[in-house]
This record gives C-alpha cells, structure tokens and sequence, in this order.
C-alpha cells in the first residue's frame, strides 16, 4: 500500500527497506503499523510501531532470532527486549544514520488479534494478516476510575510524607507518577482521546494542560506541597466530570489525606539529617 504522504523521509526509506527483507523471510506472515503511523500523525519526531506476525510454528525461532533479524533490516545501533513495559514481545530499536527509533513487536499469527489498535497493514502474505484482525476487536484499555478512587487518598498521603521528610527527590519523582498514571489518562478520557499517559495532552486537552503545569514543582518544600495540592484539586474536578454515579468514593480517607497534606504544608522545612 501507498505510505501517508506526511511520511518523513527516513521512515520512509527504513520502512522501504525492512519491508523489502522481512517479506523475504517464510516464517513472517505480515508486516503492519499502529501508533502515529496508523493516526495519520507522523512528522520527524515520531518512532515507528510495527507489528511482525509470525507463523505459529516458527515463533519461538523467530522470536529468538528477533535481534538478528532487526540488524536485517538496517543499521542497527541498539536494542533491549521490552519487560519493563510489560510486553518481553517487543524488541526497542534504535537505527542509524539519521538516528530513528523503531519498536518492533513480534507476534504469532493467531495473537495478533489481540491489541490495543487496528494497524495498517504493510504487508502481508496471503491476506492472512487481514483475516485475523478481522476476526478480533481492538480494546484499549480505559482508565478504572474506582481503581484510582481506591488508591489516590493513599497516594496522596504518602507523598505528603515524603514532603514533610524532607526527600524532595522522591516527591519530584512521585508527582509525575501522579500525572502519567491519573491526571493525563483522565484528563484524555474527558476529551474522548486515548488515555496513554500525558501523550500529546497539549494538543487534546490544553486548557487541562495549563493547569497540569502547576503540579510542575521545584526541590523547594512550598513548591511540592502546592503542587501536591493542585494535584489534588486537578483529579477532583477529573472526577466529577468522569463519574456517572457509580463512583464509590473514599470519602474518609480523602479528609484525612488532604487535612495531613495541609499540616505538612504549614511546618517549616525539615531539619536536614546530620
């Protein structure tokens, strides 16, 4: 098929050139994209998320040979398995030059039903490819406002506790948590864009994205607490627009989180450790 035409040329020419290698390999069933790619959003800061369906019976071949078969298809310059997004499928790729990030998820055939997006189809053998998304239904997973409910008091209180010691690292640190696990998902759900963290939250949700801002903090104590509080006021107005009545809200728990967020706001700084 045609490429979009806002394809950057590296993509382009990487993508040329992979296509042409892994359709020469018989235990490769199809190629196909998602993420930008499949959005129409390509420009020359995006990677490229490719999805390589495998016969069933050669997968586990396949899938051990991954690195080698990467190197295949261009100059590659680094990759690491991805555990620690919880998908050991995936093989994170960096090639050069010019330096473009590629991920590559290696798939069985019948698995490839199973996603989070309907990619575009590069290329296939036999229509296979095709056959099996059809026979499936891509299911991104929503964010469980209860599942948050449930946790943020916690939350809250714990990073008020790291505030009021004194270890304004870890509090930096928890507060974008914060924003990528809770604010950004629920601030995209409002706005009926996917809820993958704070991606692209400026241009889906910018009046959301300037209050966002104020959860940014400096190593300053005053500067946590408020962003601490912002965070606070950010997921109340969140709730409120995404609970249909169902909510179970921890009323309790909320009071005593917010009232010990207040009193460490009003100490003075702590002491530094001698």
């Amino acid at each position: 098929m045609q490429p979009p035409s806002n394809l950057p040329d590296p993509h382009a020419a990487f993508l040329e050139g992979a296509l042409r290698v892994l359709s020469g390999d018989e235990r490769l069933v199809g190629v196909a994209a998602g993420g930008s790619y499949r959005d129409g959003a390509m420009d020359e800061w995006s990677d490229l998320d490719l999805v390589i369906a495998v016969e069933p019976s050669d997968y586990e071949a396949v899938l051990a040979a991954r690195t080698e078969i990467a190197a295949s298809m261009g100059p590659l310059l680094a990759a690491f398995t991805g555990e620690h997004v919880g998908e050991p499928r995936l093989l994170i790729c960096l090639y050069g030059p010019p330096a473009l990030h590629v991920d590559l998820k290696f798939v069985s055939l019948e698995d490839a039903a199973e996603r989070v997006e309907d990619p575009v189809v590069l290329w296939e053998r036999d229509g296979r490819l095709s056959a099996t998304l059809r026979a499936g239904e891509a299911c991104y997973p929503e964010p469980d406002l209860q599942w948050i409910e449930d946790r943020f008091w916690v939350w809250v209180h714990y990073g008020a506790t790291k505030i009021g010691r004194g270890e304004l690292w870890e509090a930096l640190d928890f507060l974008g948590f914060l924003r990528s696990r809770v604010l950004g998902p629920l601030a995209l759900q409002t706005r009926g864009a996917r809820p993958t963290g704070v991606r692209r939250l400026e241009q889906h949700a910018p009046d959301l994205s300037a209050m966002l801002r104020r959860t940014l903090a400096t190593h300053e104590k005053s500067s946590c607490c408020r962003a601490l509080e912002t965070t606070v006021e950010l997921y109340l107005r969140l709730r409120e627009e995404l609970d249909r009545g169902a909510l179970e809200r921890r009323d309790v728990a909320e009071q005593a989180a917010t009232r010990y967020l207040a009193e460490v706001a009003r100490r003075g700084a702590p002491k530094p450790a001698r």
